[in-house]
């Protein structure tokens, strides 16, 4: 395990400690045992939430609108059980300890993802302006590459004393971490990731083609010219908490892991052991439609046929702005600055193509060049990245054509499969003249593009600038003590409502707050020897910008 993790930045709290520690999450009074709680959505932070809720004694009762899985979804092919399109996360960084604890707890495999210029992708070719490279890492690659990522390297030295701040995360040194974090809030809240390159010393000593390669294939995953429009704070989180390092994929589909702890025994107060499934009759409720105070001072919870169920508390994982498009939530329970910032959200757009192959043929190689015939490739074309995943030499592999993000998605937004391939394999076809990738497709291909679903209406959340206080907002909402009793009660979870949108480990986080706001709802507290993140929120928690 990398001794790196998700520790912070802006809330320094150790959740894979708080999960592994043998003095449990806490204790809810007897009295309360069984109190039924709503979860809307059955993604990563409803289902990890519904687990550790059941643990405590309560009964959670599953809401979920579209797919069991939210974001987390593995679309078999037809005709297969295991050859499989990773539509949402994909990669998933063994920083993420809160995930792995899951991923672990379950026995689900994972292995390395694909990445460009790494091991587990063999070869990578970069195709930019109609140049061509073939790599195998980054010193097989021109100089200008090089310098590129010692610009960036360079730069986060210079605007976010790096080094110093990621060994403080490695030591989960949290003071330290604060006392170096906390200046960069106020720093660069209000400033791109466009600037935080453009405005550094490295960069500046280097021309706009440096800045346009850095864009077009950045580092770790690739290109990252969607994310110049946002908040630097954005970026440099990822980087601090290792997200584009070390990434590894989930064995036969990372849905997987939720399906099982949906079914996955549990020694719990109050019912013994038990499964989220069972709870729960074995099936999720269907979509929730309203969420309003009822006069009893309960929340009162409506799904999509007309049945309604009052609950103490409520736990919503969708994504924001379905709070004011599909559910109709009474205003009353947040405060209006709270739905400013729930309705200023910004969510990215994001597209994949996916096609199921005969074979790994990318392996074959090339009499000519002595090379695969292809390779992982970023690209300035319309498929941006492509992807590979072998599953065995004389079975399906899988080829994700193309993974693209905001202006590069909305090009194909309104095509529909098909298309999307023909227009995948003419941008590739001029790459690799000569391999015939549409002889080896079988079966129908598999798209998505999240902003089009009603469930999601975009990828994840992106966060321009001057969006820290809104996040800070959301992010806290769990801590209710001084909120006034009508906004008691329904709590907010899901990467959206995280610092790292996009990464699971958000979602985990911020669904392990809640268990603990809905732990303390209930009169409950965390033993003294394994304090929960609302108990160490004071000393802390995120700071407050004026």
């Amino acid at each position: 395990m990398s001794e790196f993790s998700a520790f912070g930045p802006d809330f320094p709290f150790a959740y894979d400690d708080w999960l592994a520690n043998p003095a449990g999450l806490g204790q809810v009074p007897a009295a309360r045992h069984g109190a039924a709680v709503a979860i809307v959505g059955a993604g990563a932070a409803g289902v990890i939430a519904g687990h550790e809720l059941m643990k405590l004694g309560l009964r959670p009762v599953l809401y979920e609108s579209g797919a069991f899985g939210g974001r987390l979804r593995s679309e078999p092919f037809e005709g297969t059980e295991d050859v499989i399109a990773e539509l949402g996360g994909m990669r998933f960084p063994v920083s993420s300890r809160g995930f792995y604890h899951y991923v672990d707890l379950l026995g689900c495999e994972s292995a390395p993802f694909p990445n460009p210029l790494t091991e587990a992708a063999g070869s990578t070719v970069i195709d930019l302006e109609g140049e061509t490279l073939f790599a195998r890492t980054l010193d097989d690659l021109p100089e200008l590459y090089r310098e590129v990522a010692r610009a960036y390297d360079a730069a986060l030295e210079e605007g976010a004393r790096f080094s110093d701040l990621r060994a403080a995360m490695a030591a989960r040194d949290a003071a330290r971490v604060k006392e170096i974090w906390d200046p960069l809030v106020a720093a660069w809240d209000e400033r791109t990731f466009y600037d935080f390159v453009t405005t550094s010393g490295a960069f500046r000593q280097l021309g706009f083609r440096h800045r346009e390669v850095f864009g077009q294939v950045g580092f770790g995953t690739g290109g990252w010219d969607s994310d110049f429009p946002n908040s630097m704070l954005e970026i440099l989180r990822v980087n601090l908490c290792a997200l584009d390092d070390n990434q590894r994929y989930i064995v036969g589909g990372v849905e997987n892991v939720l399906h099982r702890l949906w079914r996955q025994p549990a020694d719990c107060a109050h019912w013994g052991r038990m499964t989220l499934a069972g709870l729960n009759g074995g099936a999720t409720r269907s979509r929730v439609t309203r969420i309003a105070r009822d006069a009893g001072g309960a929340i009162a919870v409506t799904d999509r046929w007309g049945r309604v169920d009052l609950y103490d508390a409520v736990l919503v994982t969708c994504q924001s702005h379905l709070l004011t498009t599909s559910i109709e939530t009474d205003e009353e329970l947040f405060d209006q600055k709270l739905w400013m910032a729930l309705d200023r959200t910004r969510y990215m757009q994001a597209a994949k193509t996916f096609v199921m192959v005969d074979r790994p043929f990318w392996h074959d190689i090339d009499p000519a060049t002595g090379r695969p015939v292809m390779s992982m490739t970023l690209t300035d074309r319309i498929t941006r990245g492509t992807y590979f995943f072998d599953n065995g030499r004389d079975r399906p592999g899988v080829i994700c054509l193309s993974y693209s993000w905001m202006t590069d998605a909305l090009k194909v937004l309104p095509h529909d499969a098909e298309k999307r391939v023909e227009l995948a394999l003419s941008a590739l076809g001029r790459i690799y003249p000569g391999v015939d990738i549409a002889s080896h497709i079988r079966g129908n291909p598999i798209c998505v593009s999240w902003e089009t679903d009603e469930n999601f209406l975009g990828a994840f959340k992106g966060a321009l600038p001057g969006h820290y206080r809104y996040n800070h907002r959301m992010y806290g909402h769990f801590m209710q003590e001084t909120l006034p009793a009508a906004q008691r009660g329904i709590f907010l979870a899901g990467d959206g409502i995280s610092w790292t949108p996009a990464w699971v480990e958000g979602a985990v986080q911020t669904a392990l707050n809640a268990v603990w706001g809905i732990l303390t709802h209930f009169g409950g507290a965390c033993d003294p020897a394994n304090p929960g993140p609302g108990d160490l929120y004071p000393t802390l928690g995120p700071v407050a910008l004026d």
